[in-house]
């Protein structure tokens, strides 16, 4: 029996080689983030992303898995960014408000 080598049928590469749903705007790792994140299954993904068919989040499940140290030092690499950011900020306006109120910690 001659097995023939498949590629990932629904994930896409853009140019700054960051992997794509095809035919969406969503990035793997953000599909990745709500499983993380909510314990979400492929079932509970599509609930909340209608837009993203079942075969196209097993596909990008199966990129993941397949891809894990790579994508998932991206997602470190992406909170540490924005973790760096929102300590750059600050604290709001209105939450410094509630806080001199008494109503924030």
């Amino acid at each position: 029996m001659a097995l023939t080598i498949t590629e990932y049928k629904y994930i896409q590469i853009d140019e700054r080689n960051v992997p794509l749903i095809a035919g969406t705007t969503m990035k793997v790792v953000e599909l990745i983030t709500s499983v993380k994140a909510y314990g979400w299954t492929p079932e509970e993904l599509h609930a909340n992303y209608p837009h993203v068919s079942m075969s196209k989040i097993y596909s990008a499940l199966a990129y993941y898995w397949d891809h894990k140290q790579e994508l998932d030092a991206d997602i470190k690499r992406r909170y540490q960014e924005a973790e760096k950011l929102r300590i750059e900020a600050g604290e709001s306006p209105i939450a410094t408000k509630l806080r001199t109120m008494g109503y924030l910690r």
